[in-house]
């Protein structure tokens, strides 16, 4: 699926890594960065990753320079405590990450149950070990990561990204986006909300031109 150029240069690797797997690279970057707080290991890559892109002017090439210029702009406690802040803490949090609350305004409904019927089509299930919904943006990210790059080519492939990615990340991917960028308290994240809000366009786009 061709998309944009500065994808390939995303997590700091090669011009020469090719569409796909760098497509999944992001993905499961975006999937690590939204499900918890992220390590030191994980801040010091992206605080050296590359932020030219392979061809002058690539969509993705100023949400990326921005997101690893928040992560050198801030300390690894700082990132995590934004973190425990916008999505943590006891009982509500200040900003949902699952897409039920943004498909029906509320957790745990049918958004999610047809989710999980989707889930089960493509012979996917949660591990029991994760207690976070389906519906939890890092897990729908980790699918369309294994959508990508697994290898059964029957559930790999661009008609099940396709799918997947029109029914269960467009309608809800935007909205997120908003409420992170919205919150007073958001820096690392609105970064990286703004480069997820700037990759989901590629995407988007890219299937588009399947038609």
């Amino acid at each position: 699926m061709t998309s944009d150029p500065h994808d390939s240069a995303a997590l700091g690797g090669s011009s020469a890594l090719d569409e796909e797997t760098a497509r999944a690279e992001v993905y499961g970057l975006l999937a690590s960065l939204y499900y918890a707080a992220p390590s030191a290991d994980l801040l010091a890559q992206l605080r050296v990753a590359v932020t030219e892109a392979p061809a002058a002017g690539g969509f993705l090439e100023e949400p990326w320079r921005v997101l690893v210029g928040a992560a050198r702009a801030q300390t690894d406690d700082a990132v995590r405590a934004e973190y425990d802040a916008l999505f943590g803490g006891v009982g509500k949090p200040e900003i949902y990450l699952f897409g039920s609350h943004y498909l029906s305004g509320f957790l745990n409904e049918k958004p999610l149950a047809r989710l999980r019927e989707e889930l089960a089509r493509l012979g996917l299930a949660r591990d029991e070990a994760v207690p976070e919904t389906e519906d939890h943006i890092a897990c729908v990210c980790e699918v369309m990561r294994y959508l990508i790059a697994g290898d059964d080519v029957a559930v790999s492939n661009l008609t099940q990204q396709r799918r997947f990615f029109g029914e269960q990340v467009q309608p809800w991917i935007g909205p997120l986006c908003d409420a992170i960028v919205a919150h007073p308290r958001a820096r690392f994240y609105a970064a990286l909300a703004e480069f997820t809000r700037a990759f989901a366009t590629v995407e988007s786009q890219g299937f588009d031109m399947l038609d």
